[in-house]
């Protein structure tokens, strides 16, 4: 069915009034509720955290209420493990969200383990990013003989759904990526439906990210005709539409048109991946920027670094010192991450440098900033029979932390084999561990899993010395 978008300005001012009557509605209902409730004071935020995230009309909303639009970038895990410092460095170059590229174990790259998906969640708290986590094995399916169905995709989540449950309010599931090909496209609608429902029937309760057909961009238009149809199965109504614009978004038009498709449905909309070119073509990026900005829309950059074509790397080599020019336009251009991006409230606000009343706090005695106070622990992510994996969680109890050594004794005949994001020494049983630079900083009252390791011997959780240096 072709949609009639010639009254979208006025179909704009009609959702843009919607939506403030909206928040003025859960702000009233909030304050009767403290009020009912005899609580008279105001409450900090994130104290009213409930769920997860739920859908709104075309808004996506976080779990304390509040409109959440994504602002980031994606990072190839699967692919490139060894770079997991990738994550803050999303994260300090203004990112609010971050995709995941994860396997399901269809294709050569393998499977994403639980333990690994558990660091990777955890990985995304710590740096105040909002997970959109993606089985990239469907990519093609029905073109690509490899790729495997959305139903083999569901298998995947099914497997890790005790490490994501309880999780609604930081991840997203994104069922499967670009799951459709060209080859016949149709077979989308059923394939998603039947996706999205088995999805809630094994108990997740998570807002679930659908990918187009056409590996993607759905030129023939087949999410974007059958997104009613889809969102009608979801017995939550927490389903996210996300298109991917490469070439076929080449010009200002085709953006705004189909921007305008699923705001004329009422339904939520996200730019799932994009760039600046692609395959030798432009691609409309300064409008999918200025035109989600103005909308509300949120979008995701295809990708950080590790490409087989580095013209879509948005940096080189995983350094963030290597910026691309399509890097600049992705994370400091007018509308891009550094000018755009709010974190989402369940993390609280980014503390404004400044206002006095939220700056570090001096050191009397040398008049710099206060070096912080901190506590940490070391914990079992996962055994085998051989040995296990840990990991090593900060809270700063003071002020922030910029720069820290840990330090403990192990009980047992316990031995660190390997580790990664710490300087790492060890003396018969006693182990330092020390920041590497990108993981020093510790925000004040915050906690962050700063380092993992693998060892051998008996499990433990000693007692940790925790410095600020």
């Amino acid at each position: 069915m072709e949609l009639d978008t010639t009254d979208a300005a006025p179909a704009r001012r009609r959702l843009s009034h919607r939506r403030r009557m909206r928040k003025w509605l859960m702000a009233a209902a909030a304050t009767l509720a403290i009020v009912f409730a005899g609580v008279w004071q105001l409450v900090p935020a994130g104290a009213q955290q409930q769920g997860g995230f739920s859908i709104d009309g075309t808004q996506l909303i976080d779990a304390n209420g509040n409109p959440f639009v994504m602002r980031g970038s994606t990072h190839p895990d699967v692919w490139y493990q060894g770079e997991f410092a990738s994550f803050g460095e999303i994260s300090d170059l203004g990112a609010n969200t971050v995709r995941v590229v994860l396997g399901s174990g269809h294709r050569s790259w393998g499977a994403t383990s639980a333990a690994r998906l558990q660091q990777i969640v955890d990985e995304c708290k710590a740096q105040r990013l909002i997970c959109v986590l993606e089985v990239h094995d469907t990519t093609g399916y029905g073109e690509d003989a490899a790729a495997a169905t959305l139903d083999q995709a569901v298998d995947y989540w099914e497997s890790v759904f005790s490490v994501l449950e309880g999780e609604e309010a930081y991840t997203l599931i994104n069922i499967g990526n670009e799951p459709i090909g060209n080859t016949n496209p149709q077979q989308w609608t059923q394939a998603t439906v039947d996706a999205v429902e088995r999805m809630r029937s094994i108990g997740f309760e998570h807002t679930l990210v659908v990918d187009a057909p056409s590996w993607g961009q759905d030129w023939a238009y087949v999410m974007r005709d059958n997104a009613p149809t889809v969102a009608a199965a979801d017995p939550l109504g927490n389903t996210l539409f996300s298109v991917h614009m490469y070439q076929v978004y080449g010009t200002a038009q085709s953006v705004i048109d189909y921007f305008d498709a699923f705001e004329a449905m009422d339904l939520p909309l996200i730019v799932g991946e994009y760039a600046d070119t692609h395959q030798g073509q432009v691609v409309a990026w300064e409008t999918i920027q200025s035109e989600a900005q103005a909308r509300g829309i949120g979008w995701i950059g295809w990708s950080y670094s590790g490409n087989t074509d580095p013209i879509l790397d948005q940096v080189l080599n995983f350094d963030p010192n290597q910026m691309t020019t399509y890097g600049e336009r992705i994370f400091n251009s007018a509308n891009g991450i550094g000018n755009t991006a709010e974190r989402a409230s369940v993390y609280g606000d980014d503390p404004d440098p400044t206002d006095p009343t939220t700056s570090p706090s001096e050191d009397p005695t040398t008049g710099g900033p206060a070096e912080g106070d901190c506590a940490a622990a070391v914990s079992v992510v996962s055994t085998w029979g051989s040995g296990w994996q840990g990991k090593a969680v900060i809270t700063a109890t003071g002020a922030a932390v910029d720069g820290w050594r840990l330090t403990w004794t192990w009980a047992g005949g316990t031995t660190i084999t390997s580790s990664w994001n710490a300087d790492l020494t060890t003396s018969g049983a006693n182990v330092t561990a020390e920041d590497v630079g990108w993981n020093a900083t510790v925000a004040s009252g915050q906690s962050r899993e700063v380092f993992g390791f693998i060892a051998s011997g008996p499990t433990g959780t000693p007692a940790v010395t925790c410095e600020a240096i």
